[in-house]
């Protein structure tokens, strides 16, 4: 499943990225694009509007019998007068060729030689010629002879100024150059896919990993006092006879069997509803409504209701609580988290030993500490100590029993009220508890 997971995230990941770098390059070729033809434009006015000019200063200078206006000097003999136009440049400091013409009412087409820096052959002028004859004025493209246009008329006289559309092709070789760079970012975060994948999906596979580990422990949690409960019932089915009295022991290991399963449950449940009214948080819903508790009455209530387990056992049960400390939250769930770190320190303790419950300020904290004597939590066992259902193996097999949720239940607790629970375990400082919950 996990497989498929991480070839689905690939993929998605691959197809996002591919998408956006395609709609972003088609983008810029399209403006890139537009910009060329709006510069074939320019120049393709800017031709015609010299010509009209310089057609202006011409009849001006032939009505007042005038030589060469002010400031124009006569081009040395045998060489031509350079032409006043030469195209308008481009950013990248390339030359836009105009081939440029005047247009009689009849439709007869005559060069501006002096103003052309490019050439068109007859018959597609003559071609341009009966296309554009009728046409409105303006810019526009003969996609057939692969030329841009623009007609106007200006001083009296109608201009055809034409380029060839390759003057605007430039976004062909921008379009393969973003093709081989999508090629190329593409493969890269083709890998950096691959090593993020496994990365973010470390989380689902841990996740995973607890749900199947989960399910194997609640089924076994759950298989053996139904297996009892079964055989029970057979053994009592088998001697109908027989009074109740007589199979009260049967009876009894029933109903012992069966609060187990129910309390297995009911911490199950809790369990459930405080992962679900977090979700419901995270997803902004609001929390349920929390109230002001006395914490210091709360903890030194739970150490009263030990003590009697505590003198059962030879255990020397103290407690250091701090008056007067208050919180919000929910008062009935903060009991099971001072209740279940209490009832862990004396099953766990050694016979003679100390249980010890200090309550304190820390800054802007209450801190409760629940320390015992006795054999310390192995190294490997003491990061899972919190996991669902984990049991060291002295613990599953011995007599002191339990589900493994206690702890868990404990540390969800804490951390539904803003706090964190800690563990350390040492053989010259014992098993300490540790939870910090931030004050009112």
């Amino acid at each position: 499943m996990l497989k498929k997971l991480r070839i689905k995230f690939i993929a998605l990941n691959m197809a996002t990225v591919a998408v956006v770098l395609t709609v972003v390059f088609a983008a810029i070729c399209v403006v890139n694009h537009r910009q060329s033809v709006a510069t074939v434009d320019g120049a393709l006015n800017q031709a015609i509007a010299q010509a009209s000019e310089h057609q202006g200063r011409q009849m001006g200078k032939d009505a007042l019998g005038e030589g060469q206006p002010d400031g124009e000097q006569p081009a040395p003999d045998g060489v031509a007068a350079p032409p006043t136009i030469g195209g308008r440049e481009r950013s990248g400091g390339q030359v836009i060729p105009v081939a440029l013409f005047s247009m009689s009412s009849d439709g007869d087409m005559t060069a501006l030689g002096r103003f052309n820096t490019a050439s068109i052959s007859q018959d597609v002028l003559e071609q341009a010629g009966e296309q554009l004859a009728g046409a409105d004025e303006g810019f526009g493209s003969l996609s057939d002879l692969g030329l841009f246009y623009v007609k106007r008329q200006a001083g009296g006289v109608m201009y055809l100024a034409f380029a060839d559309m390759g003057s605007a092709s430039g976004w062909r070789s921008l379009a393969a150059t973003l093709a081989v760079v999508e090629v190329a970012a593409l493969a890269v975060f083709f890998v950096i896919s691959l090593f993020f994948s496994r990365w973010a999906l470390r989380p689902v596979a841990r996740a995973w990993t607890q749900q199947r580990r989960f399910i194997a422990d609640a089924s076994h949690d759950l298989k053996t006092p139904l297996t009892v409960i079964l055989a029970n019932t057979s053994i009592a089915l088998d001697h109908p006879e027989r009074s109740v009295a007589s199979q009260s022991q049967w009876l009894e290991s029933t109903k012992h069997e069966a609060e187990a399963m129910q309390g297995l449950v009911g911490d199950l449940l809790t369990l459930a509803k405080i992962d679900e009214e977090e979700a419901a948080a995270q997803s902004g819903a609001a929390r349920p409504a929390l109230e002001e508790v006395d914490l210091s009455d709360v903890i030194e209530g739970e150490v009263l209701q030990f003590e009697s387990v505590a003198f059962e056992r030879g255990v020397k049960l103290g407690s250091q609580v701090e008056p007067g400390i208050k919180l919000r939250g929910n008062e009935q769930r903060l009991r099971r988290l001072a209740g279940t770190l209490i009832d862990n320190a004396c099953k766990y303790v050694d016979d003679g030993g100390a249980v010890d419950v200090a309550l304190s300020r820390a800054g802007k904290q209450a801190k409760l500490e629940v320390r015992n004597t006795g054999a310390p939590i192995s190294p490997e066992d003491l990061p899972h100590v919190f996991d669902r259902f984990y049991r060291a193996d002295k613990a599953r097999t011995g007599g002191v029993g339990g589900h493994g949720l206690g702890l868990a239940i404990a540390r969800a607790i804490a951390e539904e009220h803003g706090g964190t629970l800690t563990a350390s375990s040492t053989q010259a400082e014992g098993t300490a508890f540790i939870a910090t919950l931030p004050l009112k």
